[in-house]
């Protein structure tokens, strides 16, 4: 139990520190930018770097991993596998949906969890959809941003990928939250985590073929399908207050920080020209 728990305590350190160190280089690329830039995304320069030493790690290491685990491993032993580990996010989902206050939510991913780990071989049959249980999957940057964190300017991590400055800065915590980060032993660990990424990234092969044949500039479209993803998942249930809508893209209703972006207020209409 010591062990595991300074093993624990030690990848939290690092991922602390390898979040603080990307928005420090972030930063720095973002005072370099220049008045032009992107209002959203003021890292630019320092994102598409990051974006190119992804698709370098991606074109050695892991798209020829996932393409060989897609070509061997069967169909049922994959689906097997994306039901582990889903089973495994289901239960962190279930504790954002509740500091949400979204307990009907938090309740469907509990049950899920639990449904899945006891009936379905700890979650390698997914039961709980048989049973039309609904997942709803929650992080810690959607709770900050649904209690009004804005999201800040876009970000690119190494490895990690698309984020923003609010998901950044909460990603220490949802990786502390990982059951996988109390797997005991190093080797048992860590084939886990190669697994997981190896499963996702086979997973995403012909979604990222078509993204690379169909974008004319696969950086930002990368960066504003997810800036347009995560403001779905964020205003999902938070609409603005008396109209029962949520605000207009990229704004959070003050003409500021959004949840995609900073977004200049919109400038008053002149008056019409007396007669």
């Amino acid at each position: 139990m010591t062990i595991m728990c300074l093993s624990s305590s030690t990848a939290l350190r690092r991922a602390i520190l390898a979040a603080a160190c990307a928005l420090a280089l972030a930063s720095m690329a973002g005072c370099a930018s220049g008045p032009n830039a992107n209002p959203r995304d003021p890292f630019e320069p320092f994102n598409r770097k990051m974006l190119e030493f992804n698709e370098a790690v991606d074109s050695v290491a892991l798209k020829p991993a996932a393409t060989a685990y897609r070509n061997t491993v069967p169909p049922l032993a994959r689906t097997g596998v994306n039901n582990f580990f889903s089973n495994m996010r289901d239960l962190w989902s279930g504790v954002n949906s509740l500091l949400q206050l979204k307990f009907h939510n938090a309740a469907e991913n509990l049950l899920r969890f639990e449904v899945n780990t006891v009936f379905g071989f700890a979650g390698i049959l997914d039961i709980a959809s048989e049973m039309n249980i609904e997942r709803h999957t929650e992080d810690l940057g959607q709770t900050l941003g649904r209690w009004g964190v804005p999201a800040g300017p876009y970000l690119m991590l190494p490895f990690f990928g698309p984020s923003t400055v609010r998901d950044a800065i909460a990603l220490p915590a949802d990786r502390r939250a990982d059951p996988l980060a109390s797997v005991e032993g190093w080797d048992a660990r860590w084939s886990l985590y190669v697994l997981r990424a190896v499963d996702t990234r086979a997973n995403l092969l012909r979604v990222t073929a078509v993204v690379g044949e169909a974008a004319l500039d696969k950086y930002s479209f990368t960066r504003d399908a997810y800036l347009q993803r995560r403001r779905a998942e964020i205003f999902e249930a938070r609409p603005s207050a008396g109209d029962g809508k949520e605000p207009p893209a990229g704004r959070d209703g003050s003409g500021e920080l959004g949840q995609d972006g900073y977004v200049p207020p919109e400038p008053e209409a002149a008056p019409a020209p007396a007669r």
